[in-house]
Order: structure tokens, then C-alpha cells, then sequence
């Protein structure tokens, strides 16, 4: 199966977050930080939206960095995937 998103969602998935510490320190797993880098797994169209022209300036596989308790988190053929609005997205990781 795959997802397709409507207007101004984007399906990311989630970057594994680092097991150790720069200084070397191995992390316990419920130590570690919700990551809040993912990639981009596809793109929606854009279009009007509450009104408004939203125009994409993401695309597939670029990686972001979201908001940290944004987006509805859905599970498809084993892969946990997170679609969140074009809004939600805090930056570009170049």
C-alpha cells in the first residue's frame, strides 16, 4: 500500500534518534528524545485550503525538522509514518 496526502499534507517518517551522547554516553531507551528530524515520503498537492492558495515548497526526500508533538502517527505494512500539515514543518535540513 501506499499513502497519498490531500491539499497540505506531507507523509514523513522519522529519523532514528542518536543512541549515544557525544561524549560517548550509550542512551536507555527511555532516555532518549522523541526525534524531531524526519524525511519526506511524499507530498500533497497543495491547493486551496481554509480559504487559501497553499503552494508546496517541500518535496519527497528532503529532510525537515517538525514540530514536536505534531501530526497523526499511522502504522502501514510494519513502517510507522507521521502526516502532518506543510505548516508544521519548522525547516529544511540542507
Amino acid at each position: 500500500m501506499k499513502l497519498k496526502p490531500l491539499a497540505d499534507r506531507v507523509v514523513i517518517k522519522m529519523v532514528e534518534a542518536e543512541e549515544t551522547t557525544k561524549s560517548g554516553i550509550i542512551l536507555a531507551g527511555a532516555a532518549k528524545e522523541k526525534p524531531a528530524m524526519a524525511e519526506i515520503v511524499e507530498v500533497g498537492p497543495g491547493g486551496v485550503v481554509d480559504g487559501k492558495e497553499v503552494k508546496m515548497v517541500v518535496e519527497v526526500g528532503q529532510k525537515v525538522i517538525t514540530s514536536k508533538y505534531s501530526g497523526t502517527e499511522v502504522k502501514l505494512d510494519g513502517e510507522e509514518y507521521t502526516i502532518v500539515r506543510q505548516s508544521d514543518i519548522l525547516a529544511i535540513v540542507e
